[in-house]
């Protein structure tokens, strides 16, 4: 049976799949793009190209792309440094180009170089960061996406201090309609989340976030008019089309003229290894849940996400990532192929040709109760009590990527939480490369070095450290035979110490080395063996 053929003989289920996947995949692509401080229309043309574009092109059976809340910081802090959208969407074109590249020199193991601690951080992080970026539409502060006052990059907790100092002092404007709808939004998707609710069949067609986009379009008709009437600027706003030729209007293109801005480059290539490190997990992630147990092939799926972010960014779209909510969502209603996720992605089309004046009708405040929910789910306590389980060597990168993204952006925060890793790496080869406690040594017998299957120029500084500890008139021997790799800067410490250890009547035996366990192999220091027996 050809691809074709498999693709279209499951329409029975993919079909039903598409639409519940259609129904989680619209609140997202308008709350996501709120929280990236970008026009609400631009989340949804992240979602339909990547339900369209990266769909087709893709190799994963059951993944959903489209705009990630993994990328909102990045989108956020981006958007303000280039000072325009147009810009920035010039970035987006370029990362896609970028990750393009990476497919085609098969870069789809990159995920595997970074520390887990990190990742892991880095997305606590941007959840803290989203769960406390919608506080002021939850409880009510009058202010649209293009505030300043929420939507300016840095430490999150400086903006929140002067918002709430805003609104003791009389200055920032409380609507209480908003108010209720967020705690009512936020109080039936905790509902939603309970087991007993998951056993109902209804609650896996009809998701938690739909209920709350229809029920905060329904309250916000009732308020009209009264006391708890919601502001203009408290609503979405996309742009209202008569049909395709309409919408075409309506796009936003990349300004080229800024090609040669590096800091676009810059924003470009973050984007880019951010992006795809997301991508990457989110696919591992998803085939574990495939039923059937399908293998995605990574490379192939970096070309995919190359195509859709570079077709995102030529239209006004967000960047977009393969995401675990859609993907899992997917895979629960019976998807059985791609075709689901590219049916979703028809669907959010026509719902912007459609209905656009009803999406218009959706509060901020209703999406803010969704993030809360994505932003929890990110950092929630589990996923701290896990880390802290597995000992300080990954809970302090951890916390410093957590810390760094909350106080500064989320380049820096991964930046430290890398070099925290980093280091921790150095100290423990500076720790392991050998066996040798000298409080056990005992005067006469000799001393027994035994190296570890690979020794680099990193453990140099151990060696030596070591080797200086030795008393005056020991015998040492150094015990390779294990070694499978050992540096040529470590046989030049071994020379240097039997030359030096002579002065104070120490020995030195080698057992081991020649030029197979050097790195260089046929290294004329390879051949020390010998030379250096006493």
């Amino acid at each position: 049976m050809d691809q074709k053929q498999g693709l279209f003989s499951q329409l029975k289920h993919d079909l039903p799949a598409g639409v519940v996947v259609f129904l989680v995949a619209l609140p997202l692509c308008l709350g996501i793009a709120v929280a990236s401080g970008a026009p609400p229309f631009s989340g949804l043309i992240a979602g339909i190209v990547g339900g369209t574009v990266v769909a087709l092109a893709s190799g994963s059976p059951l993944g959903v792309s489209g705009p990630a809340a993994g990328l909102a910081v990045i989108v956020l802090n981006a958007i303000i440094d280039l000072e325009a959208f147009d810009v920035f969407l010039l970035a987006v074109v370029i990362a896609g180009v970028i990750q393009f590249v990476l497919g085609i020199l098969k870069a789809g193991v990159i995920g595997y170089y970074f520390p887990s601690a990190v990742i892991k951080g880095m997305l606590a992080g941007i959840g803290i960061y989203i769960f406390l970026k919608q506080l002021p539409y939850v409880i009510g502060y009058a202010i649209g996406p293009e505030s300043d006052l929420t939507l300016t990059g840095g430490n999150i907790f400086i903006q929140l201090y002067n918002m709430f100092g805003e609104i003791t002092t009389g200055a920032g404007q409380i609507t209480l309609g908003a108010i209720v709808i967020s705690t009512i939004s936020l109080a039936i998707l905790i509902l939603w989340e309970q087991p007993f609710m998951k056993k109902l069949g209804f609650t896996s067609i009809i998701q938690g976030p739909l209920v709350v986009v229809v029920l905060g379009i329904v309250l916000y008709e009732v308020f009209q008019g009264g006391t708890m009437a919601l502001l203009p600027k408290q609503l979405v706003t996309i742009p209202v089309s008569e049909g395709i030729g309409d919408l075409v209007g309506f796009l936003t293109f990349p300004d080229f003229s800024q090609i040669t801005n590096p800091q676009v480059w810059i924003v470009g290539a973050t984007i880019a290894v951010v992006a795809s490190l997301e991508t990457l997990l989110c696919v591992e992630a998803t085939d574990k849940l495939d039923p059937q147990r399908r293998v995605t092939p990574t490379n192939r799926e970096l070309l995919a996400q190359g195509a859709g972010n570079f077709a995102s960014g030529l239209i006004g779209g967000l960047p977009v990532t393969q995401v675990i909510v859609r993907s899992s969502a997917n895979i629960q209603s019976g998807g059985k192929t791609k075709m689901s996720a590219f049916f979703h992605g028809i669907l959010l089309l026509v719902c912007v040709i459609t209905i656009p004046n009803v999406i218009n009708r959706i509060p901020y405040a209703s999406l803010a109760a969704i993030l809360l929910v994505v932003g929890f789910k990110l950092a929630k306590p589990a996923v701290f009590k896990q880390m802290y389980k597995l000992g300080w060597s990954q809970l302090i990168p951890f916390l410093v990527t957590i810390i760094g993204i909350l106080l500064t952006d989320l380049l820096v925060g991964i930046g430290l939480g890398l070099a925290v890793a980093i280091v921790q790496i150095l100290w423990n080869n500076y720790k392991l490369p050998y066996h040798f406690d000298p409080k056990t040594y005992v005067a006469g017998e000799p001393i027994l070095i035994q190296l570890s299957e690979d020794v680099s120029f990193l453990n140099k500084a151990a060696i030596q450290n070591t080797l200086e500890t030795v008393p005056n008139g020991a015998h040492v021997i150094v015990d390779a035979t294990n070694a499978r790799t050992v540096h040529p800067d470590i046989l030049e410490i071994f020379e240097n110490f039997k030359y030096h250890g002579n002065l104070r009547n120490v020995t030195l035996e080698v057992k081991g080395i020649d030029d197979t366990t050097s790195i260089f192999k046929g290294s004329p220091l390879g051949g020390l063996r010998e030379s250096m027996r006493v």
